[in-house]
């Protein structure tokens, strides 16, 4: 049985001779020639991606680039202790790195189109699921590649451990003199460029390709300290940016929370709501449809934030703002570029009258079958006002009936509507009226 197992997922099976697998590595290292032409197209087409927020040229771009091709000869240099193999992948790695990022650069420069897309924000902030993914995608790669029967991995690997997407968002960095955005972006390029070539590293091994030069055990020791050295460089600060992101979102969830609360289930539309956890102190600016608040108003509102554990944040709300309405169609506009004003409008509407919607078709049904006394019943929901000052909804029954419910029927069927409707009340309203 633990033979059967051990076949099954032995990776020796279906492998390519070690020797042609080295020599098309080490042919798909060198930038020169045609390979320059397709790297330099494959820039150009991923920077318009991340120019225009397009999704599909972007991953496009992903798969004409050719430059998986050093870092995995890089992986497979270390693997056999090839040093001349390995000087010839970081010297072509270094060539492709520098003039993607010059063609990228150049093209955001002339550009007149410098909006920070999504496309490009998204390769700012690395964080560990991005060496997981580089880790992961690696390994995904370097197998492919040892295979006689290469199969669909190899497009895949190039989208998911993407590289030319954040060079040439480091390359929109240094046309735009945003260092944060540059750094950023080269980081991540830096992560997916390493834990690939580690990757590759470690399967060589376990593959037990033949070394190409004898090393002392003291040199050997020496590339084990390196290799350990840069890979705790570049994880420790993606720990540190996930820990950071983590506590993004929750930030973020809480105001959502206090905005709904106090907000919209009071009855206030809130047409503009922008969150920047980055500034110093975090901001919250909300605009409402019909609703004016005084000094007072914002002044408890703030004193509230502090209660709901929402610290070192300013609460702006936008009143008799010029540029309000501008703002909120270029916020909408980025979801919807075809979105009107008067969409915003029915929107925020639509949201208003989801809160009393029921979406229960068949209770009528059941009502009229158990309680066949209530005729032409309706259902509906109502906010109510509590002592408490805070609002809730509640589920409202109307229904027609000749002869008036006696206490036990009305202590019946609203027992059983509570039940129902997982609700603690509702309220039941005789209509005669013809």
């Amino acid at each position: 049985m633990g033979n059967k197992l051990i076949e099954f997922i032995n990776l020796h099976t279906g492998e390519e001779d070690k020797q042609k697998v080295l020599e098309n590595v080490a042919a798909n290292i060198s930038f020169r020639g045609s390979n320059l032409w397709i790297l330099a197209c494959a820039i150009i087409i991923a920077s318009v991606g991340l120019n225009v927020n397009s999704t599909a040229v972007i991953i496009g771009a992903m798969l004409i680039s050719p430059l998986m091709g050093p870092i995995v000869g890089a992986g497979f240099a270390l693997g056999t202790y090839d040093f001349v193999l390995l000087r010839k992948s970081i010297k072509n790695l270094l060539i492709a790195t520098a003039v993607s990022l010059a063609v990228s650069s150049f093209y955001f420069y002339l550009s007149p189109f410098k909006d920070v897309q999504s496309e490009i924000l998204s390769r700012t902030s690395p964080n560990i699921y991005d060496v997981l993914i580089a880790f992961f995608g690696g390994l995904v790669g370097v197998i492919a590649i040892t295979r006689v029967e290469k199969g669909n991995p190899i497009p895949g690997v190039a989208i998911a451990t993407a590289l030319m997407p954040p060079l040439c968002t480091a390359g929109y960095g240094l046309a735009t003199f945003n260092f944060s955005y540059f750094i950023g972006a080269f980081y991540l390029y830096s992560i997916n460029c390493f834990f690939i070539c580690i990757a590759t590293f470690l399967v060589i091994k376990y593959l037990k390709y033949p070394i190409s030069a004898t090393i002392d055990q003291k040199n050997e020791k020496r590339i084990r300290y390196g290799i350990t050295s840069l890979l705790f460089i570049l994880i420790i600060p993606s720990f540190y940016l996930a820990f950071n992101l983590y506590q993004e979102k929750k930030y973020t969830k809480t105001v959502e929370a206090f905005i709904d609360n106090e907000f919209n289930d009071r009855g206030f539309t809130v047409i503009f709501k922008k969150i920047n956890y980055n500034s110093s102190p975090k901001t919250i600016e909300l605009a409402f449809l019909n609703k004016i608040l005084n000094k007072n108003d914002i002044y408890s509102y703030k004193k509230m934030l502090n209660e709901k554990g929402i610290t070192n944040t300013d609460l702006i709300i936008r009143q008799d703002d010029a540029n309000l309405k501008d703002e909120i169609l270029k916020e909408v506009n980025k979801q919807n570029s075809s979105v009107t004003e008067k969409d915003i409008t029915i929107s925020n509407l639509r949201k208003e009258l989801n809160k009393y919607k029921t979406n229960e078709p068949g209770l009528v049904k059941e009502i009229n079958i158990l309680f066949p006394e209530l005729n032409d019943v309706s259902l509906g929901k109502i906010e109510k006002n509590i002592a408490t000052d805070s609002a809730h909804i509640e589920w409202i029954i109307i229904y027609k009936l000749n002869n008036p419910l006696i206490k036990p029927d009305v202590a019946r069927i609203k027992n059983w509507l509570n039940k129902r409707l997982n609700v603690k009340n509702t309220i039941l309203v005789q209509n005669n009226e013809e």
